[in-house]
């Protein structure tokens, strides 16, 4: 494999909305620059990135994929990342390794939710970017209100660096406003632009457009501000310098077009990512934390700095084994040796690894520092992991990945299937770190939660044809809970006498409800030894395990003080089963004089949407007994927060797409518990005794 100096090595993300055409750009440049022989395409599979069957059967990527190609001597690392709400997993991992992105935009479409839920994640981390405005080939196509969006959505100055010969299927050609000349292309050729004469209807408007660039670009820096005013344009050179300066600072955002089904543009794109994008060397270094002292480091590459890389992704195969793809930011990792991991601070085994084309695995002795690469089989890292120099050690901040907001109870549905599902979870737990798997201990279901329907669909599809595990999907239980209003004192008391020793416990409690979260509380009120000492536990476990068991709808009863005041015993037949029954039988019926009744979760949501939208969510937030805490506003989008009964939200991420098109997206925990309405209480305690009953 040929070995890259740091400043021929560009890593490249590929972001955008669902939709917007990022992997067909990809299988565009994967043509372009040979690696394929044919234009691959996303839903079949000639495509190189969408290459999991899931991805071919639903017609768009799932999940992020890798590759690489050369272009005139530099090497493009391409990170294909989902726009998709339910597939949006792999994208905070893969913006943490690469030094540029592309944002495409659907020329057809313009912004949509999640290209702007991206490019805030971007801007967080200082990332440089291109803009592609993709599908000017399209009917559709439009892109001056696009630009306008551009400006007043990311609050940057978009340059636009082309202009096109037309939009729709006149699309032939392009204006390299840069150097200032025309591309045509020929349909049949692989992307290999010709350059000809500009087209006269267009002369003009390239005139102008010209001038307005290399205004921009002039605005970047005093010094050039000033040289432009003075000569009334700039040099190639100071152009150049100025562009470059106003793309890394991030103060210029360029804005390119084409089409990646027609392979137009494509190769004025990739001469543009490569010598504005970042190499490796030229991105800000990554700070991370040296685990001897705590302080921080910068690790970057060509400083001569220890082994440092970070765990992106993992891959799942049961025959293979796991994958573990990463990238080093300083130093190098070779095969066959050791490598420490500073998260879980232990050392790993590095044997045999690969570099990425999709899912064709090619051997290399060695990944280079700014390069990324793979490794098979390591035992116990996972993604986010930081992988360092066993002397030098240094952990990067933690990957935070979106909460999963989509529950469903599974069953398997044979013994087989039941022996195998916690270890095929585990290993698809351990490929995406947006699931989540947990045993409630309520209701005893075994609960996979993720980021909507489409997203629990495709892993028990996994589930199934990885691991051969298939099961049954049940709604979750809603944990209820009871408690009381009341008060009482009350007798419990049991005698039974069959011959022979019998038994004998009596006790006088008093029953009486604590604050909200307090859970039980037992006092011991005993004077004189009515009740001897011995025998004052196994009441408190009678009451306790009446408790657990509930008393009105079979759910566990909380926020209970139960004070044992009174009792008596027999020399012979007491004993502790005696008074452990005694206590559960007092309990029981005490209960039912102190106003038991159902407590349900509450959820603290917070829904993100588009501004004209809020009304629609509010509407909807009340008619499920939830109450608004407040609106915040951002620039384009509104957050509403609220409380809302987990009874209501249990497919709300299928009802939050339904009302905003996909444009809405929310995140919800567990935040405490309230009352159930008189009217609701009373259809879930019989339903809750009918399930009981039939057990």
């Amino acid at each position: 494999m040929k070995q890259y100096k740091l400043q021929d090595i560009r890593n490249i993300g590929l972001v955008g909305h669902g939709g917007s055409g990022k992997t067909s750009l990809a299988e565009a440049i994967l043509y372009f620059s040979g690696v394929s022989d044919r234009l691959g395409q996303v839903g079949d599979v000639s495509s190189v990135m969408d290459y999991d069957p899931d991805e071919i059967k639903r017609g768009h990527s799932i999940d992020a994929s890798v590759a690489f190609c050369e272009v005139n001597g530099t090497k493009l690392n391409l990170i294909d990342m989902p726009g998709s709400s339910n597939f949006i997993a792999d994208t905070p991992a893969c913006l943490r390794v690469v030094d540029g992105l592309i944002f495409v935009v659907g020329a057809d479409e313009g912004l949509q939710f999640y290209t702007e839920k991206i490019w805030n994640w971007a801007e967080e981390l200082d990332l440089p970017r291109i803009i592609f405005l993709n599908k000017l080939d399209h009917e559709r196509a439009n892109i001056s209100p696009i630009l306008e969006s551009i400006k007043n959505k990311f609050k940057k100055n978009p340059v636009f660096m082309q202009l096109p010969n037309a939009t729709g299927e006149e699309l032939s050609g392009i204006v390299d406003l840069i150097d200032n000349h025309y591309v045509s292309y020929d349909k049949n050729s692989k992307g290999n632009g010709t350059t000809e004469e500009t087209p006269s209807e267009i002369k003009d408007e390239m005139e102008i457009s010209h001038a307005d660039l290399m205004e921009a670009v002039a605005e970047v820096d005093d010094e050039l501000i000033e040289v432009y005013l003075e000569q009334g344009e700039l040099t190639e050179e100071e152009f150049s310098k100025g562009l470059k300066e106003g793309i890394q600072s991030g103060r210029l955002i360029p804005v390119l077009g084409g089409s990646a089904l027609k392979n137009v543009g494509v190769d004025l794109l990739l001469k543009a990512a490569i010598k504005y994008l970042p190499s490796p060397d030229l991105r800000v270094p990554v700070m991370a934390k040296r685990l001897q002292d705590d302080s921080e480091v910068a690790c970057s590459a060509n400083a001569g700095k220890p082994a440092s890389g970070l765990v992106f992704k993992s891959i799942a195969d049961p025959y293979a084994g796991k994958l573990t793809l990463f990238r080093m930011f300083s130093g190098s990792l070779k095969g066959d040796s050791t490598i420490h991991n500073s998260t879980q601070n232990m050392n790993e085994r590095v044997g045999q690894l690969y570099m990425l084309q999709g899912k064709k695995q090619i051997q290399v002795s060695e990944i280079s520092e700014g390069d990324m690469g793979a490794v098979a089989k390591l035992k116990s890292t996972i993604t986010g992991d930081t992988l360092s120099d066993a002397e030098e050690k240094v952990v990067f901040p933690p990957i935070i990945f979106p909460l999963p907001v989509f529950s469903r109870a599974l069953e398997p549905k044979t013994r087989a299937d039941e022996e195998k599902i916690s270890n095929a979870l585990h290993r698809l737990l351990e490929e995406d770190p947006t699931l989540k798997m947990e045993r409630s201990a309520q209701t005893g279901q075994l609960l996979l939660s993720g980021l909507g329907q489409v997203h629990f669909d495709v892993t028990l599809e996994r589930l199934k044809r990885r691991f051969g595990v298939e099961v049954v999907v049940k709604a979750p239980k809603v944990p209820y809970r009871e408690t009381i209003k009341g008060s009482t004192k009350v007798q419990g008391k049991y005698k039974k006498q069959t011959g022979g020793k019998g038994q004998f416990g009596d006790t006088w409690i008093e029953i009486s409800p604590l604050k909200r979260g307090e859970g039980y509380v037992f006092e011991d009120k005993i004077v004189g030894g009515a009740v001897p000492k011995t025998y004052i536990p196994a009441v408190d476990k009678g009451i306790q395990e009446a408790m657990a068991g509930g008393i009105i709808a079979h759910c566990p009863m909380v926020d209970v003080k139960v004070s044992l005041y009174d009792g008596s015993y027999h020399n012979v037949d007491s004993s502790e089963m005696a008074f452990k029954i005694a206590g559960s039988i007092g309990f029981k019926k005490g209960v039912m004089d102190c106003k038991p009744i159902l407590i349900e979760p509450v959820m603290n949501m917070e829904i993100i949407v588009p501004g004209d939208h809020v009304g629609d969510i509010m509407g909807d937030i009340n008619s499920k007994r939830g109450k608004i805490q407040g609106i915040d506003s951002g620039d384009d989008t509104q957050t509403i927060r609220a409380y809302v009964p987990m009874a209501e939200v249990l497919n709300y991420a299928a009802d939050l797409t339904s009302m905003t098109g996909g444009q809405g997206m929310f995140v919800m925990e567990y935040d405490h518990y309230e009352d159930v309405p008189e009217h609701l209480m009373q259809k879930i305690i019989e339903e809750a005794n009918r399930v009981y009953d039939e057990k």
